[in-house]
């Protein structure tokens, strides 16, 4: 019955949004380079090192157009029959992307086992050249993003694609050099193998963390408790029931419960109670809210009731 909500508002808002998305495009262009020089590059020197980094580097570039499709349907509006409008996009996106780092990263231990069995001499100064271009085109295109990624989970996606490549590089550069000086040439696949047990490290965490929000659960940061006692200490309020709390997107966090009364009240008494309600919402960092009032209904009175 009750609900409060903010939103973000301004020219500012939505330029901020097309810098994003702008620095979205320059990373998806420089990336396409990128992945066509390490591949040539990767095949002339037999380089599995930078074969895998083009390999990665291409994963790069389709989660970059995933990130930035996500990006322009989050800001469609709402109709009547898409009442969140494209909200969870950046959400699936971030999952996705996510789920393409651990594939890309079992894929590249397998090269990398069998590259280590059965070792082939690199032409390592093109490796070392390759690398140095990769370390430098996505190091611009990690700083371009790396502030949007801070508060969304979809930029943070692309963020990890692209600063996982950058270290990729960096350990392809190293290797590279030893190579050139000692003539190891296992530390190619060794390299290989550690940067992919890199990648499934910090892809799992952002796995982990959109697939939360994917499946409607309650945000770690907001105790249930808490809540649930302060509203129970306000005057007229006997019970509160049939609670759900989850994120529509890392932006919007809802609540929705029933709230069992003490006595039949006049609705702007059930508001003065409601202003009550919000008020903690908020400093919980909830932000929208939906409350149903009963009084002598008979129905479950858990506070969790599944439907």
């Amino acid at each position: 019955m009750g609900h409060d909500h903010s939103h973000a508002h301004g020219h500012q808002h939505n330029h901020g949004a097309d810098l994003s998305g702008r620095n979205l495009l320059i990373s998806i262009g420089l990336n396409i380079l990128i992945t066509l020089a390490q591949a040539i590059g990767g095949i002339i020197s037999g380089s599995l090192s930078l074969l895998s980094d083009a390999a990665h580097n291409l994963s790069d570039v389709l989660s970059l157009i995933v990130s930035y499709i996500a990006r322009v349907l989050s800001k469609k509006e709402a109709s009547l029959d898409k009442t969140f409008g494209y909200k969870r996009a950046e959400i699936l996106a971030a999952f996705i992307n996510a789920a393409t780092l651990l594939v890309v990263a079992l894929l590249l231990i397998k090269e990398a086992v069998v590259r280590y069995l059965n070792p082939e001499p690199i032409e390592s100064s093109i490796v070392i050249w390759m690398a140095a271009l990769g370390i430098v085109a996505n190091g611009f295109s990690v700083l371009l993003i790396k502030k949007d990624s801070d508060s969304n989970m979809n930029m943070k996606s692309a963020y990890l694609h692209l600063l996982t490549d950058m270290m990729a590089s960096v350990a392809v550069l190293v290797g590279g050099i030893l190579m050139s000086v000692y003539k190891v040439y296992w530390i190619d696949p060794l390299l290989t193998f550690a940067i992919s047990i890199y990648l499934i490290v910090m892809g799992y965490g952002l796995l982990k963390s959109s697939f939360k929000v994917l499946m409607l659960f309650s945000p770690d940061d907001i105790e249930l408790s808490p809540f649930v006692n302060r509203v129970k200490q306000i005057k007229q309020v006997k019970n509160i029931h049939h609670m759900h709390i989850w994120q529509l997107n890392e932006k919007q966090t809802h609540l929705e419960a029933h709230i069992d009364l003490e006595a039949d009240i006049t609705m702007s008494e059930f508001d003065t109670i409601l202003d009550q309600i919000e008020a903690y919402a908020r400093e919980c960092g909830i932000n929208h809210v939906n409350i149903q009032p009963e009084f002598d209904k008979t129905d479950d009175k858990k506070l969790i009731v599944q439907h």
